[in-house]
């Protein structure tokens, strides 16, 4: 795998609308979310080729999931405010895995990379 901020810098800029979080963070930052990001798929896919692009299509969530006001989230914080600009309440915690962040989009890219089918969520049975 060949993966790069430089490379990851023009697929997130050419392929998303809402790219601010990841064009905002220091470049030592880019690399631990593309390492984690790439680590993350690697564990969670194993049996599976993992392209370049996925992983760039993780990282770029994982930027929106770890920005400043969303890392506040993270740390279990339920709102704050600062004076004069405005408040800020989160609806719920995000303390959830990692691997809940995988964009379908990444799925996707994997499926199609190996030739199979995969989807984010699990489809179980419900009793009524």
């Amino acid at each position: 795998m060949a993966i790069s901020v430089f490379d990851a810098d023009a697929y997130i800029a050419e392929n998303f609308i809402d790219n601010e979080d990841w064009n905002d963070a220091e470049s030592d930052k880019k690399q631990r979310i593309i390492n984690v990001a790439a680590s993350t798929l690697g564990r969670k896919f194993s049996a599976y080729t993992i392209p370049d692009n996925a992983v760039y299509e993780f990282a770029a969530a994982l930027a929106i999931v770890y920005n400043d006001t969303n890392r506040l989230n993270n740390h279990g914080i339920a709102g704050f405010s600062i004076t004069g600009v405005g408040s800020f309440n989160f609806k719920d915690t995000q303390s959830r895995q990692i691997d809940a962040f995988i964009p379908q989009t990444a799925y996707d890219l994997i499926g199609e990379a190996n030739g199979v089918n995969l989807v984010s969520r699990r489809v179980g049975r419900s009793v009524r």
